[in-house]
């Protein structure tokens, strides 16, 4: 049976990879709306992240990641094709080129995935979901080593599904990235019982999210269950990991705490979730 309420997860990026997103995302939990974060295992601040994180109550899930220079969570010398070096690749593009070129070996990608969910948990998170660092848990042949992980762990995905929308042409940067995106969430999926997606909006106005870009995503909702992905954070760090990085964290914390928003959750009657609460009411 369809539902006729809107259900609606606000999951904060990036937790664990600098202070100034931590807080962010602690204060967007705090103050405004986020009810959900994804923790970069192996970020510089993910143990002291994942501590504040506990205390504060925030639901947390795991940002699989296969970028952003991070080291590898597998053991020394164990992913050299996933982690040259001992460290992922700079960004997606640099990781996307050599998977799809078969310089990445998909069991080592299997084992590093596999070595982030067992280092959150050491840093004490109970995981409620799974998603993937710039979305690269959505390019074909990683797909479903994430979905097999998910399945044997029985954690639900974020799915990027958003279809494109006519104002999307007033940024035709991010509508290209979030069309792409939806179009491989689509492609008719890997069979693994027991996985749980659930879609997803936020892709194009990552790092945009102002308050009238989410009042906007807000108002567009159908009934359903959804996740709405943001990054707040602190002023405008620089991330020693990713330096040519540039969002509007700031932005979009203003909009994660502001009266408007939560008065524009009311009006319309969106209920506000984790993926653990979505699960549990089902």
């Amino acid at each position: 049976m369809a539902r006729t309420v809107t259900r609606l997860v606000v999951n904060a990026d990036d937790l664990g990879l600098h202070p100034a997103l931590d807080a962010g995302i602690l204060r967007a939990h705090r103050e405004g709306i986020v009810t959900s974060a994804t923790l970069l295992a192996m970020g510089p601040t993910a143990p002291e992240a994942a501590a504040r994180a506990r205390a504060q109550g925030l639901a947390v899930g795991l940002h699989l990641a296969l970028s952003t220079r991070l080291p590898s969570a597998a053991p020394a010398g164990s992913v050299p094709s996933v982690a040259p070096g001992g460290r992922l690749r700079g960004n997606w593009a640099e990781f996307a080129k050599a998977w799809l070129s078969g310089a990445v070996r998909r069991e080592e990608v299997e084992v590093e995935l596999a070595s982030q969910l067992k280092r959150a948990r050491e840093l004490g998170v109970e995981v409620d979901h799974l998603d993937g660092h710039q979305h690269l848990h959505l390019l074909p042949g990683v797909r479903p080593v994430v979905e097999a992980l998910a399945a044997r762990e029985g954690l639900p995905l974020r799915w990027p599904d958003a279809l494109p929308r006519v104002k999307w042409l007033k940024a035709p940067g991010p509508a290209v990235k979030a069309t792409v995106l939806a179009a491989l969430a689509r492609v008719p999926p890997w069979r693994s019982p027991g996985v749980r997606r659930v879609s997803a909006g936020g892709v194009f106005e990552a790092g945009r999210l102002d308050e009238a870009a989410l009042l906007d995503a807000l108002d567009t909702l159908p009934a359903g269950d959804f996740e709405l992905g943001c990054h707040p954070g602190e002023g405008t760090p620089h991330v020693p990991e990713d330096p040519v990085w540039t969002y509007g964290w700031q932005a979009e914390l203003d909009a994660l705490t502001s009266p408007r928003v939560k008065a524009r959750l009311r009006e319309r009657g969106i209920e506000l979730h984790t993926y653990g609460s979505l699960a549990s009411a089902a």
